[in-house]
C-alpha cells in the first residue's frame, strides 16, 4: 500500500488513496473498541507497545527481502522521533480507556485536527489560519467543552478529566508527529521505515510499562479471549493495514485530507461502543459529537484548498 505513486495511472493512484482512507476510516473506528477490550486483562500501556512491537517487526522482516541493508543513525533518529510521538500517543489512548468509554475517547481524539492546525500555523514558514479554520477551532473547543463539562472539570462529572486530559496530551502528541513525517525525506522502503517506526514508538511505550509495573503484573494466563482477539484487531487491522495506511496518506496526501479521519472515527466508535460494549449514547454527547465534528469539517474544508500535498511541495524529493 505504501508503494510510490510515481509513474502510476491516475486512475490507479486514486484507487490506491481511496483504499487507504477507507482503511483509515473504518478500522481506527473499530480501534477504539478493541483496545477497550484488550486493556480488560492486558496493562494497558504494555498492550499497546506489545502490540507495536510485534507489528513493526513482522513489517522489517518482510521488507528486508527488498532492503538487505541495516539503516544509518539518521534513518533510526527520524524513525525513533515520529515513532515516539505517534505511537507514544496511541499508547495515552489505550491508557485512557480504563477511564474514559471507547466512543468518548474518539471524540477527544477529534481534537487531532485542531493541533495540526496551529502546528502548521507555528511552525517556520507555516500558513496563517483563515477565518473558516477559526470559526472552527472555537467550534471545536466548545464541543470539547460541551462534552466533558464544568461538573467533570470539577472532578465529579461523567467524563473523567485525567482521561481526558491525557487524550488530549495524545492528541497533540499526534499531531506533531504527523507534521514531522510529512516533512521527512521519502525513505527508499517506505514499509521498512514504517516498521522501524513502530519497533522504536512499541519501545518507548515498553519503558513505561516496565517502570509503572505493568510489565511485572501481565499474566499470559490471566489473558481473556476478549482481551486476545482485541489485541489481535489491534494488530492486524490497526497497526499492520491501518497504520501502514495512515503513513502512505502522509506522504501522498494533504494534512488537511488526512485529518478528515479523525471526525470519522467518532462516528463509527460511538456507534460500536454502543452497540457492542453497552455504552450510553446520552444526548450530551450526540450535541457534542455534532459540534465537534462540524468544527473539525469547517477546518478541514478551509484548508482542502491551502494546503498542497507533500508531492506537490516537492518534500523530500
Amino acid at each position: 500500500m505504501i508503494a510510490a505513486l510515481a509513474g502510476e495511472h491516475p486512475r490507479a493512484q486514486r484507487a490506491r488513496l481511496a483504499t487507504a482512507f477507507a482503511a483509515v476510516y473504518l478500522l481506527w473506528g473499530s480501534t477504539f473498541l478493541a483496545m477497550r477490550f484488550a486493556i480488560q486483562t492486558i496493562p494497558p500501556v504494555f498492550m499497546a507497545s506489545m502490540r507495536h512491537l510485534v507489528s513493526g517487526t513482522l513489517l522489517m522482516a518482510w521488507s528486508w527481502r527488498r532492503v538487505r541493508r541495516w539503516p544509518g543513525l539518521a534513518e533510526w533518529r527520524d524513525a525513533a522521533l515520529v515513532g515516539v510521538l505517534l505511537l507514544g500517543a496511541n499508547g495515552t489512548v489505550a491508557w485512557s480507556e480504563q477511564y474514559v468509554p471507547s466512543g468518548t475517547a474518539a471524540l477527544l481524539v477529534a481534537t487531532v485536527p485542531l493541533w495540526m492546525v496551529l502546528i502548521d500555523w507555528w511552525r517556520p514558514g507555516g500558513l496563517h489560519p483563515g477565518r473558516g479554520v477559526l470559526v472552527g477551532l472555537g467550534l471545536g473547543f466548545a464541543g470539547l467543552v460541551t462534552l466533558v463539562g464544568p461538573g467533570a472539570l470539577a472532578g465529579h462529572g461523567a467524563v473523567n478529566p485525567v482521561g481526558a486530559a491525557a487524550l488530549l496530551l495524545g492528541s497533540l502528541c499526534w499531531a506533531t508527529g504527523s507534521i514531522v513525517a510529512q516533512r521527512q525525506p521519502h525513505p527508499s522502503v517506505p514499509l521498512f521505515t514504517v516498521g522501524m517506526q513502530m519497533v522504536c514508538g512499541g519501545a518507548s511505550l515498553m519503558l513505561v510499562a516496565t517502570l509503572t509495573g505493568q510489565t511485572a503484573r501481565f499474566s499470559l494466563a490471566q489473558v481473556s479471549v476478549p482481551s486476545a482477539l482485541g489485541w489481535g484487531h489491534l494488530v492486524v487491522f490497526g497497526s499492520l493495514v491501518g497504520f501502514t495506511a495512515y503513513a502512505y496518506l502522509l506522504r501522498n496526501a494533504s494534512a488537511a485530507r488526512v485529518a478528515t479521519y479523525a471526525y470519522v472515527n467518532p462516528v463509527i466508535a460511538v456507534f460500536l461502543g454502543w452497540a457492542f460494549a453497552g455504552e450510553v449514547i446520552t444526548a450530551r454527547t450526540v450535541a457534542a459529537a455534532a459540534v465537534i465534528v462540524a468544527g473539525v469539517a469547517i477546518i478541514t474544508v478551509a484548508r482542502a484548498g491551502a494546503m498542497p500535498t507533500v508531492a506537490e511541495e516537492g518534500i523530500g524529493d
